[in-house]
């Protein structure tokens, strides 16, 4: 073989060679997410072990992304800990497998439970009639439903839901009513025709206010439940002749009717 030839083929040889070295290096580094898992399972120990809500908390690492496992005793405690650990340096995300350890609790108790507390939410704050809230419960999952004033009103009631034992999941479906300068002067209308009514004032009493009042562009529902159909027929009336209103649905409860259907 001339001498040209045989230095051309060494140094393919050894460029091919180097490339294989150059691969098997490479393959041998670990992936650069994966580099820093040994530095996070260090960080989300002693997370776990700050706070005494996390001690039955188990952790995974692989490639930045954090699995956690084991029960804690509340809902809002599951979303705390994936918030917290999802802070940590160089956690690229985490998945949530934790389980709620609380009391069982009946779905018709917990739903009981649940009515009760978001009824009186807010109390004193002046979105608290122009809220509506729903509640479905099953197997410990609470949906909630309904229309909100605004998110302050939303994330209020999600919070009592999500701090409140007995709870697996929760799902939120609740609207946030548009922002409107007619809607809210409708609310005040309403307000005013309603509460001033010398038959219906006395639900003014009722730090709760039990006639929700929800606009949504234009249009006027009540909700909640009254002592009488005579006092749900009232209110139907008083919101029917505000002008402005495009349409009313009067979804009001009569008490008594209720309890005769019982």
């Amino acid at each position: 073989m001339a001498p040209n030839q045989m230095a051309r083929n060494s140094g393919i040889f050894t460029s091919l060679s180097l490339v294989a070295l150059l691969s098997l290096s490479l393959a041998a580094q670990p992936a650069p997410a994966a580099r820093f898992d040994d530095s996070i399972v260090t960080r989300v120990t002693q997370k776990l072990t700050e706070k005494p809500k996390y001690h039955s908390v188990h952790s995974a690492v692989e490639d930045g992304i954090v699995t956690l496992t084991g029960s804690v005793d509340l809902y809002q405690d599951k979303l705390d800990v994936a918030k917290d650990i999802g802070k940590l340096k160089n956690v690229l995300g985490v998945r949530n497998l934790v389980a709620i350890s609380g009391p069982a609790i009946s779905d018709a108790q917990l739903e009981t439970e649940l009515s009760r507390k978001i009824y009186y939410d807010r109390v004193g704050y002046f979105d608290c009639p122009f809220n509506y809230f729903t509640l479905a419960v099953k197997d410990g999952v609470v949906t909630l439903g309904g229309q909100s004033y605004n998110d302050w009103g939303r994330d209020s009631a999600l919070a009592i839901v999500q701090r409140t034992a007995g709870v697996k999941d929760v799902i939120s479906e609740v609207q946030i009513l548009p922002a409107s300068i007619f809607d809210d002067q409708l609310r005040r209308q309403a307000m005013r025709v309603i509460y001033g009514d010398s038959v219906l004032s006395r639900y003014a009493m009722d730090p709760a206010r039990p006639i929700r009042i929800i606009v949504d562009n234009g249009h006027l529902s009540l909700y909640g439940t009254v002592q009488s159909t005579a006092d749900k027929q009232i209110a139907g009336m008083r919101a029917n002749g505000i002008p402005g209103a495009f349409s009313v649905q009067n979804n009001l409860v009569a008490d008594s009717d209720a309890k005769a259907g019982m």
